[in-house]
């Protein structure tokens, strides 16, 4: 058989794919389990992501608002308050979310771990 003859290896599934680009991108999930802890405005979804700087909340929850898995609520007046939550899809995520977690508690180092590198 030719190397033209060969089957050519599968790529991992579509959905795999979208799931890793926008997981896989750093501060997603740690975003998504600090709004599965409830709505808030930025300032405290901040408080829930140490290290994370203002500009690159802005950014990924904005993205994350984008692909349906975060609402944006902005509540008019003098003051205008944006609190943000998880969507019905954002919300489905939390199982699978809870699954992960599960795994990376009992399979990943809890130092020296790959995240301490980013």
């Amino acid at each position: 058989m030719t190397t033209s003859q060969r089957p050519q290896p599968a790529g991992p599934p579509p959905a795999a794919a979208r799931a890793f680009a926008l997981l896989g991108r750093r501060w997603n999930g740690l975003i998504l389990a600090a709004l599965a802890k409830g709505p808030a405005p930025f300032a405290q979804v901040r408080e829930r992501v140490p290290g994370i700087s203002d500009r690159m909340l802005a950014q990924r929850l904005q993205e994350l608002t984008a692909v349906g898995l975060v609402a944006r609520d902005v509540r008019p007046g003098p003051s205008s308050r944006t609190r943000y939550a998880l969507s019905p899809h954002g919300n489905a995520f939390l199982i699978p979310l809870a699954a992960l977690l599960v795994w990376a508690e009992d399979h990943l180092p809890a130092s020296g771990s790959l995240a301490e590198g980013q």
